[in-house]
């Protein structure tokens, strides 16, 4: 059947801001406790859907969640009215107020794992949310999406929306940033890849400076519920040694699309046997698998790391030329602007390179592919979805002078015990659901 993969993007939310909270994301780290800019950050990331939409891709949004959640800071005991609890968490529990506070639900590759219909047992898109146990401000998100993927994807005929795994590390899932579907067309029965940094149970070689945040236990598990077929999976391990150069996921040293896996040479433990693990199971779909890889000679882990190179998106245009999509950090590294330079004189299915201006994300260690969803569907399942969430002329023209309504230009992480960004974010979550249809998605519309 005829498909298509749309790509959905994240709002990036009001309380946007550069608290590090991510151990082992070399960028947050490095960049803590700065000043953002939410709303130069929301304009870059809508500025590149709309770009790919007017490109010819699909392209849709997902709203922030609601944050600062009150929800967590009640939960560890604050009470009071809702300011209160905000001035109360600044003052006793910063760090707890900067987890409440977190709008790392901008990047929507953590925010599930998406098997399209072609895959599944069912015949139905399968979503789980991700459970993101390994960070406090990311395992509060999971109900939070769920909602808001049910406000989008709502035809329970033709979408299934499971719950997160438990929130335990041995389940540590981590959604979409280590997972990647092959296929010779989108709409063709395909390959699932899952990545995972370690197994709970079954020993083997694990990072030792920085935590391997997805589980094969949490990949496996996952498989079985979206009704995957063995002959339809390959499990690969992340090379340990990368994760703790500061590949917290697996989209930071690779990325995929139908047939092409696009690496670097030190991405995963037996790397080639991976290769051939995914070559004989599309072969046997009748699909030929190809991996560009890219040396350490020419591109070391390093650069990598600091240029996202593959933290990026690899897309197909109609008439199937690939385009891969990078930050304007690429351009800064002159390893990795060579590297791109040269793919014009080499045989690669790579034909294009389309550059962004994403700083406000990268500073907080998120390039394309961090701030994206992939989801397959074919023409009855694009019709289901909610049709305001797509981006066009009119969309963007809305949400464009929505953030210049409701964001700030400055953000500092004392500035999370401001009050009245409580109430300006929420303001900003309410007139979004509207404008997006979302109806009551947030606890305080409730």
């Amino acid at each position: 059947m005829q498909a298509t993969e749309a790509n959905f993007d994240g709002l990036v939310g009001p309380t946007h801001n550069y608290a590090g909270l991510s151990f082992g994301n070399v960028a947050s780290r490095s960049n803590e406790k700065s000043t953002a800019n939410p709303k130069a950050a929301a304009k870059q990331g809508l500025r590149k859907m709309k770009q790919l939409a007017d490109l010819g891709f699909h392209q849709g949004v997902l709203p922030p969640l609601e944050r600062p959640s009150i929800q967590l800071l009640r939960d560890v005991g604050f009470t009071g009215d809702d300011a209160t609890v905000v001035s109360r968490a600044a003052r006793e529990a910063p760090e707890l107020l900067a987890a409440a506070s977190s709008a790392s639900a901008m990047w929507t590759a953590n925010a599930a794992t998406v098997s399209p219909s072609a895959d599944t047992a069912d015949g139905r898109v399968h979503f789980t949310p991700a459970n993101l146990a390994a960070k406090l401000h990311r395992a509060i998100e999971h109900g939070e999406t769920r909602r808001s993927l049910a406000a989008i994807f709502a035809d329970e005929s033709r979408f299934c929306i499971h719950h997160a795994l438990p929130g335990t590390p041995a389940l540590g899932d981590e959604g979409a940033a280590n997972h990647t579907r092959f296929a010779r067309e989108y709409g063709e029965k395909g390959v699932e890849f899952f990545v995972y940094g370690k197994s709970e149970y079954g020993g083997g070689p694990q990072p030792q400076r920085y935590p391997a945040r997805q589980t094969l236990e949490a990949s496996r598990a996952v498989a079985r519920l979206h009704g995957l077929a063995d002959e339809a999976t390959v499990f690969a391990q992340q090379s340990p040694d990368v994760i703790d150069a500061g590949v917290f996921h697996n989209d930071v040293i690779a990325v995929g699309n139908r047939t092409t896996l696009f690496c670097h040479e030190r991405a995963f433990v037996d790397q080639h046997a991976v290769y051939d693990a995914l070559r004989a199971k599309l072969d046997a779909q009748g699909a030929a698998f190809t991996a560009l890889e890219v040396p350490a000679s020419e591109v070391s882990v390093e650069d990598a790391v600091s240029s996202y190179l593959f933290n990026s998106q690899l897309l197909s245009r109609a008439d199937g030329r690939q385009v891969l999509v990078v930050p304007q950090e690429c351009r800064e590294n002159a390893r990795v602007a060579a590297y791109l330079d040269s793919l014009g004189g080499r045989k690669t299915p790579i034909d294009e390179v389309l550059v962004f201006d994403l700083r406000e994300s990268m500073k907080n260690g998120g390039g394309p592919a961090c701030l994206r969803l992939r989801v397959v569907l074919n023409v009855a399942e694009r019709a289901a979805v909610n049709p305001r969430v797509w981006m066009n002329d009119t969309l963007f023209t809305q949400l464009d002078a929505w953030i210049d309504r409701h964001y700030r230009d400055r953000l500092a992480p004392a500035d999370l015990a401001d009050p009245k960004l409580l109430g300006e974010s929420r303001a900003a979550l309410d007139e979004l659901t509207t404008l997006l249809g979302l109806g009551s998605v947030y606890d305080f519309q409730r």
